[in-house]
């Protein structure tokens, strides 16, 4: 038995690897397989690997079933009405998660640590690979600790005080990991963020391997840093460090004259053997509140940001007492990348960590800038301690609209969450999606299991 629960761990922890269009190595003649890379790792297989682990963070996270949309329908910032399959209403609407699901309440686990693990391996390898100057090892190893602190990030964001697994870096055959707490979790991710900060100071001019078009003006590891420093100034939001944020910002790309769409991507593509954006899809409506609770810009017109993301449907879809006529035109195709962060959302950090900081002021003018220059709207001259917390949840809600669970995340850690919306008396809102059945039954746990348990 202890022996099956070990391989179960594994194939819960490596699971992704088999999606389809996101294996890590594709299967062709040129490409090295993952025992290959374990045992005898050439340069050529660590590159592969280095941009596979590209496909593995995407993994997951555009899809109908995934990462944006599920907590897009958390956040009340979506519906998906999929006749088909009741379970986006009874399930994640209701919010009664089930973590026998594994595409609804026990998703989000398997394609993270498979890609963290990938990772590891990838690391591992470098300890004896040859054929690499000093400087790219170290841009290889700044790069896949960034990617795997990502991955880190999503699986805290997604089972908040359920918490995680850190100790992954283990031989399949041994026990596994054991759950930490969500602060713990956050820790290590900027932990890592910051190892890999230092890794890619010292890794020369450019990666010895090509980055996804998501990735443009980012693509060395001089650039590659301000994108490092970015998701280390959310996490040190998110843990309350404010001035450590702040720090982040600085040596990050937040940018005031330049486009708020200036960030870093998840690239997708409609060509053969790609992976598309699955959020460019009918089925996913917004929540009708986006536009009734949108503000008007002096014009009498609404919020530019509404404008530009959403549009009125000719008929409301849904049912089971749920209905939107709001449609999302924020993915225009199947290409359409999807912003892992942008310009937009640093000013936004950077308000939010100046008010942490009680420095009113200055926060009120980062919010207003993002009024004006992101929604059309009129500045607020009313801003005070009083109010700047409502404002600022605003003015993120309407800015980073369906790119990456935020209104979720963001009431959660301002216990707001009662606030949202609920279409029926007898939905909920949950504050965490519950740690896989799977993942319990093999370390011999009863679900539900966790740090939270």
């Amino acid at each position: 038995m202890r022996t099956a629960r070990k391989r179960v761990v594994g194939l819960a922890l490596i699971g992704a690897l088999a999606a389809c269009g996101d294996d890590l190595f594709i299967p062709d003649y040129n490409n090295p397989s993952l025992e290959e890379l374990e045992t005898n790792p050439t340069r050529t297989a660590i590159i592969t690997a280095a941009q596979g682990l590209l496909i593995g963070a995407r993994n997951g996270i555009a899809a109908q079933t995934g990462y944006v949309a599920h907590l897009g329908i958390l956040g009340r910032e979506s519906y998906t009405f999929d006749n088909s399959d009741p379970r986006y209403i009874d399930e994640m609407v209701a919010g009664t998660l089930d973590p026998g699901n594994g595409g609804f309440g026990g998703s989000g686990w398997a394609p993270r640590y498979a890609n963290i693990r990938n990772a590891n391996i990838l690391l591992n390898a470098l300890e004896t690979v040859s054929g690499f100057e000093p400087a790219e090892l170290e841009a290889i190893r700044g790069f896949a600790k960034t990617i795997q602190a990502l991955d880190f990030l999503l699986v805290v964001n997604m089972r908040d005080t359920n918490g995680g697994v850190i100790d992954v870096n283990r031989p399949l055959d041994e026990e596994p990991g054991p759950f930490v707490t969500r602060d713990a979790m956050l820790a290590h991710v900027s932990d890592l963020l910051d190892e890999a900060d230092a890794h890619l100071a010292g890794g020369g001019a450019a990666f010895p391997f090509r980055l996804s078009s998501g990735f443009a003006g980012f693509d060395d590891p001089a650039s590659f840093r301000r994108f490092n420093r970015a998701l280390k100034a959310r996490v040190e939001v998110y843990r309350g460090n404010h001035d450590a944020a702040l720090a982040a910002l600085d040596a990050s790309f937040l940018d005031h004259n330049a486009s708020l769409d200036l960030g870093v991507y998840h690239a997708f593509g409609a060509g053969s053997g790609d992976v598309t954006n699955g959020l460019f899809n009918p089925q996913i409506v917004a929540h009708p509140s986006i536009r009734t609770d949108a503000e008007t810009k002096p014009d009498g017109t609404l919020d530019d940001r509404v404008l530009r993301k959403t549009t009125v449907l000719d008929a409301a879809l849904g049912g089971q007492g749920v209905f939107s006529d709001i449609g999302i035109t924020l993915y225009n195709g199947l290409d359409a990348p999807v912003p892992i962060i942008r310009n937009e959302e640093l000013i936004l950090l950077r308000a939010e960590a100046l008010i942490g900081l009680g420095r009113i002021a200055e926060a009120a003018d980062e919010l207003n800038f993002i009024r004006v220059n992101s929604g059309g709207l009129a500045p607020r001259n009313d801003l005070d301690a009083g109010n700047i917390v409502d404002e600022l949840l605003r003015q993120r809600r309407f800015s980073l609209f369906f790119e990456g669970g935020h209104r979720w995340i963001d009431m959660r850690r301002h216990g707001r969450l009662d606030e949202l919306p609920l279409a029926r008396p007898t939905d909920r809102v949950p504050s965490a999606f519950p740690i896989p059945t799977p993942e319990c039954l093999a370390r011999g746990l009863t679900p539900p299991c966790g740090a939270g348990s």
